[in-house]
């Protein structure tokens, strides 16, 4: 069970910021494991429980180890992340329930950081057809849980209809997300249980958007299959003429 973080793990997030390399790392490992990774761990093993019994969802859990999408000079993050979603290959363009955690602060809530331009599409399409059940989760978002929308914007806005819908049109991605940055609430074991009721309101935000990807992956599953299966023209076998010429 989680019963927060602790002053030792900030200041080791902001350590490994400053000193990113190994020689600084393995003296303070067990530091890592002890007040960061550990932590982390039970943390989400407490988001996870309402999600355990749908075998659709997965826990990622990070770990401080670079990977080949870190530039060559980075060795180690200093972002650490739980990541509560639908199985995915590509989990930056899935709809994601998340917490960050960083030198900064805390960072959670719900973010699809990078879909397919077609699933967006799809998305403006369902906006224009019937904005109000969108519009409706949104407002109560803000209103009452206090999250913050964002994403990524074309730089050229999207032509949009509905007034009250035009910020959405203009979105590459979507995230609805909550701050802390008061050391006091992420050393208290609350956090986990603030984290789980956000996470709860945001499920039908993430299940919305969940059901746009796999309406596209359908349909593109679907545009492939018609294309396997088209009927080439008949091939059409010509009788060659003989290479030798005959005296009749």
């Amino acid at each position: 069970m989680f019963k927060g973080f602790s002053k030792d793990a900030l200041d080791f997030l902001l350590g490994i910021r400053l000193n990113n390399n190994k020689e600084w790392f393995e003296p303070r490992k067990q530091l890592y494991i002890e007040k960061v990774y550990e932590p982390m761990k039970e943390l989400g093993n407490d988001l996870f429980a309402p999600f355990s019994d749908n075998e659709d969802f997965v826990c990622k859990v990070g770990r401080i180890y670079r990977d080949e999408k870190f530039p060559p000079y980075l060795h180690y993050r200093d972002t650490m992340w739980i990541y509560v979603r639908y199985d995915a290959y590509y989990w930056n363009r899935t709809p994601t329930l998340y917490f960050e955690l960083s030198p900064d602060g805390a960072e959670y809530g719900f973010r699809i950081s990078k879909p397919e331009a077609a699933v967006m599409e799809r998305f403006r399409s369902q906006l224009a057809e019937d904005h109000k059940p969108f519009m409706e989760m949104i407002e109560r978002l803000e209103k009452q849980y206090g999250l913050t929308i964002g994403g990524d914007e074309y730089k050229r806005g999207k032509p949009c209809s509905i007034p009250e819908a035009e910020r959405f049109f203009n979105k590459k991605g979507l995230s609805a997300y909550i701050k802390v940055t008061e050391p006091e609430k992420l050393y208290s074991s609350e956090l986990s249980r603030n984290i789980s009721e956000i996470f709860e309101a945001l499920v039908p935000l993430n299940d919305y958007f969940h059901e746009i990807v796999q309406i596209e992956e359908l349909a593109k599953a679907l545009e492939r299959e018609a294309k396997a299966t088209e009927i080439s023209e008949p091939e059409i076998n010509m009788v060659k003429a003989p290479e030798t010429e005959f005296m009749w």
